[in-house]
């Protein structure tokens, strides 16, 4: 029997929801307004004018260049060891049976659970104890402690939607446990992976608080923004990276969420 009753949403909870995304996204609106002003030293709105020349000035700044090779450099190098730590782990978690496997996967998250700060003080008490100097290494292991829950969390859900009956085929065909993670498992869990990494990425790519504590001298992306905030020299030019920053960060998590959107089925179940 059809129901009469109407599926729309009731207007004040449209209204309330469409409030709700003008109130997050109008101010990134506004970053990418005023990227194109022609007035450097203030914020008048509306703008005095529009201009495409703090993208030239961007484009010839050293220090920008620097702070964006090192955050590119930081998140690539944390994202491969997240996809290595997280996705051994989770195949770990998900398809074998021991003694405080609930305990590990609770330490596996916890990074991403404590606020950045404690991560932070954490990891900078622990270089100083074992006389690790700061660089970009020291950032690389302060990125890789969150990046690694992304990439578990993604793959090991994925893990759990693959039938156990797929594996014992490819065994009982003669396949070694390479050959069966290659032909059997990575192309179930390949896109899991990718969207993992995706994420870890732009995770890495725009972190400050931990890369506050793990950086020394050396300045991130987010972190040469901060200081820019702070001693402005020509806040167009701020503007205009955080709008990199925005489609750098978005890009990577629209493709991890097309990736992963239909990943709800379990492989090899049958109909």
């Amino acid at each position: 029997m059809r129901s009469d009753r109407s599926t729309s949403a009731p207007l004040p909870l449209k209204i309330a929801a469409g409030a709700g995304l003008l109130f997050l996204h109008v101010p990134i609106l506004i970053i990418f307004l005023y990227a194109f002003t022609t007035e450097e030293k203030s914020y008048q709105f509306p703008p005095p004018g529009l201009t495409l020349q703090w993208f030239a000035v961007t484009w010839n700044r050293p220090d920008v260049w620097a702070a964006l090779t090192l955050s590119v450099k930081v998140a690539s190098i944390a994202t491969v060891i997240a996809l290595v730590l997280g996705t051994l782990t989770a195949a770990a978690v998900s398809q074998t049976r021991f003694f405080g496997r609930e305990a590990v996967s609770l330490l596996v998250i916890l990074p991403i659970a404590l606020p950045g700060i404690i991560t932070g003080i954490a990891l900078r008490s622990a270089f100083s104890i074992l006389d690790i100097p700061f660089s970009t290494w020291t950032i690389v292991l302060g990125h890789a402690t969150f990046c690694i829950v992304v990439v578990y969390n993604n793959a090991v859900a994925r893990f759990r939607r693959i039938s156990g009956s797929l594996v014992e085929a490819s065994m009982d065909l003669g396949a070694d446990g390479f050959q069966t993670f290659r032909y059997v498992i990575l192309p179930n869990i390949g896109t899991a992976l990718l969207a993992g990494g995706m994420l870890a990425f732009a995770l890495s790519f725009d972190e400050v608080i931990v890369t506050t504590f793990t950086g020394g001298q050396q300045s991130t992306l987010p972190i040469w923004m901060l200081e820019e905030l702070i001693r402005p020299r020509q806040r167009p030019v701020t503007n205009v990276v955080a709008m990199v920053v925005v489609l750098v960060t978005f890009l990577p998590i629209l493709a991890a969420y097309y990736l992963t959107r239909d990943g709800d089925q379990v492989a090899g179940s049958g109909k």
